[in-house]
Protein backbone atom coordinates (compact mmCIF):
# COMPACT_ATOMS: atom_id res chain seq x y z
CA UNK A 1 0.00 0.00 0.00
CA UNK A 2 1.76 3.10 -0.72
CA UNK A 3 1.60 6.61 1.41
CA UNK A 4 0.00 9.86 0.65
CA UNK A 5 2.75 12.01 -0.01
CA UNK A 6 1.41 15.25 1.78
CA UNK A 7 -0.67 14.62 5.38
CA UNK A 8 -3.64 17.14 6.54
CA UNK A 9 -4.20 19.44 9.55
CA UNK A 10 -7.67 20.61 10.14
CA UNK A 11 -6.18 23.91 8.18
CA UNK A 12 -2.98 22.31 6.62
CA UNK A 13 -1.67 20.63 4.31
CA UNK A 14 2.31 19.66 4.41
CA UNK A 15 5.49 17.21 4.06
CA UNK A 16 7.60 18.14 7.36
CA UNK A 17 10.26 15.42 7.18
CA UNK A 18 13.33 15.64 9.31
CA UNK A 19 16.68 13.89 9.49
CA UNK A 20 18.03 14.45 13.02
CA UNK A 21 21.40 13.37 14.57
CA UNK A 22 21.70 13.91 18.78
CA UNK A 23 24.82 12.15 20.78
CA UNK A 24 25.05 11.00 24.06
CA UNK A 25 27.26 13.37 26.51
CA UNK A 26 31.03 14.03 25.66
CA UNK A 27 30.16 11.48 23.14
CA UNK A 28 30.73 8.41 24.87
CA UNK A 29 30.47 4.93 23.07
CA UNK A 30 27.42 3.90 25.37
CA UNK A 31 24.60 3.10 22.85
CA UNK A 32 25.13 -0.67 22.42
CA UNK A 33 23.08 -3.63 23.59
CA UNK A 34 20.48 -3.20 25.85
CA UNK A 35 21.20 0.89 26.03
CA UNK A 36 20.65 0.78 22.26
CA UNK A 37 17.74 -1.14 22.30
CA UNK A 38 16.13 0.82 24.99
CA UNK A 39 16.93 3.86 23.16
CA UNK A 40 15.30 2.86 19.82
CA UNK A 41 12.26 1.19 21.96
CA UNK A 42 11.64 4.42 23.95
CA UNK A 43 11.92 6.46 20.39
CA UNK A 44 9.33 4.78 18.81
CA UNK A 45 7.01 4.48 21.36
CA UNK A 46 7.42 8.45 22.66
CA UNK A 47 7.06 9.20 18.85
CA UNK A 48 3.48 7.06 18.57
CA UNK A 49 2.36 8.86 21.43
CA UNK A 50 2.29 12.11 19.51
CA UNK A 51 -0.21 12.94 17.06
CA UNK A 52 0.91 12.67 13.74
CA UNK A 53 4.97 12.14 14.35
CA UNK A 54 6.30 9.12 12.60
CA UNK A 55 9.58 7.70 13.05
CA UNK A 56 10.46 6.84 9.30
CA UNK A 57 14.15 5.29 9.96
CA UNK A 58 16.29 5.16 13.03
CA UNK A 59 19.99 4.15 13.40
CA UNK A 60 21.44 3.86 16.57
CA UNK A 61 25.41 4.05 16.33
CA UNK A 62 27.84 3.73 19.63
CA UNK A 63 28.23 7.18 20.40
CA UNK A 64 25.43 9.02 17.76
CA UNK A 65 21.97 9.02 16.63
CA UNK A 66 20.26 8.74 13.15
CA UNK A 67 16.59 9.60 13.24
CA UNK A 68 14.74 10.29 9.77
CA UNK A 69 11.02 11.57 11.67
CA UNK A 70 7.91 13.11 10.18
CA UNK A 71 6.96 15.69 12.37
CA UNK A 72 3.21 18.02 12.00
CA UNK A 73 4.17 21.31 11.80
CA UNK A 74 2.16 21.68 15.05
CA UNK A 75 5.02 20.68 16.87
CA UNK A 76 8.15 22.87 16.92
CA UNK A 77 11.12 20.66 16.13
CA UNK A 78 13.39 22.06 19.47
CA UNK A 79 10.22 21.00 21.56
CA UNK A 80 9.93 17.81 19.68
CA UNK A 81 13.62 17.17 20.74
CA UNK A 82 13.72 18.64 24.40
CA UNK A 83 10.32 15.95 24.41
CA UNK A 84 12.39 13.11 23.32
CA UNK A 85 15.82 13.69 24.61
CA UNK A 86 14.65 14.15 28.12
CA UNK A 87 12.03 10.85 28.40
CA UNK A 88 14.61 8.52 26.38
CA UNK A 89 17.34 9.43 28.94
CA UNK A 90 14.77 9.26 32.10
CA UNK A 91 13.80 5.50 30.93
CA UNK A 92 17.12 4.55 30.38
CA UNK A 93 18.52 5.84 33.68
CA UNK A 94 15.60 3.46 35.34
CA UNK A 95 16.44 0.75 33.41
CA UNK A 96 20.11 0.84 33.51
CA UNK A 97 20.62 2.41 36.46
CA UNK A 98 24.94 1.89 35.83
CA UNK A 99 24.49 4.95 33.58
CA UNK A 100 24.26 7.37 36.32
CA UNK A 101 27.80 6.89 37.42
CA UNK A 102 28.85 8.28 33.77
CA UNK A 103 26.30 10.92 33.24
CA UNK A 104 25.80 12.47 36.40
CA UNK A 105 22.91 14.86 36.78
CA UNK A 106 20.69 12.46 34.80
CA UNK A 107 21.92 14.37 31.58
CA UNK A 108 22.30 11.30 29.11
CA UNK A 109 22.24 13.35 25.73
CA UNK A 110 24.72 16.49 24.72
CA UNK A 111 22.93 19.78 24.62
CA UNK A 112 22.82 20.42 21.21
CA UNK A 113 21.14 18.28 17.70
CA UNK A 114 21.80 18.46 13.46
CA UNK A 115 18.52 18.84 11.91
CA UNK A 116 18.02 19.27 7.98
CA UNK A 117 14.78 19.04 6.13
CA UNK A 118 13.92 16.43 3.78
CA UNK A 119 11.67 17.00 1.28
CA UNK A 120 11.60 18.48 -2.61
CA UNK A 121 15.12 19.68 -3.91
CA UNK A 122 15.63 23.29 -4.79
CA UNK A 123 14.96 23.33 -8.31
CA UNK A 124 12.16 21.22 -8.48
CA UNK A 125 10.49 24.06 -5.60
CA UNK A 126 11.92 26.36 -8.36
CA UNK A 127 10.57 24.85 -11.42
CA UNK A 128 7.06 24.20 -9.60
CA UNK A 129 6.82 28.03 -8.43
CA UNK A 130 7.36 29.22 -12.10
CA UNK A 131 4.89 26.85 -13.22
CA UNK A 132 2.56 27.88 -11.02
CA UNK A 133 3.12 31.68 -11.90
CA UNK A 134 2.68 30.54 -15.25
CA UNK A 135 -0.53 28.16 -14.76
CA UNK A 136 -2.20 31.60 -13.09
CA UNK A 137 -1.58 34.21 -15.52
CA UNK A 138 -3.34 31.81 -17.99
CA UNK A 139 -6.25 31.20 -15.44
CA UNK A 140 -6.49 34.73 -14.75
CA UNK A 141 -6.51 35.78 -18.84
CA UNK A 142 -9.30 33.32 -19.31
CA UNK A 143 -11.54 35.01 -16.18
CA UNK A 144 -10.84 37.87 -17.89
CA UNK A 145 -12.06 37.21 -21.52
CA UNK A 146 -15.47 34.99 -19.37
CA UNK A 147 -16.45 38.37 -17.79
CA UNK A 148 -15.44 41.34 -20.04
Amino acid sequence: MKKKRFRRLSHTIYECKYHIVFCPKYRYKVLKGEVAESVRQNIYELCRRKDGVEVLELNIQLDHVHIIIWIPPKYSISNMMGYLKGKVASKVFEKHPYLRKRYWGMHLWSRGYCVSTIGLDEEKIRKYVIHQEKEEKKEELVQQKLFN
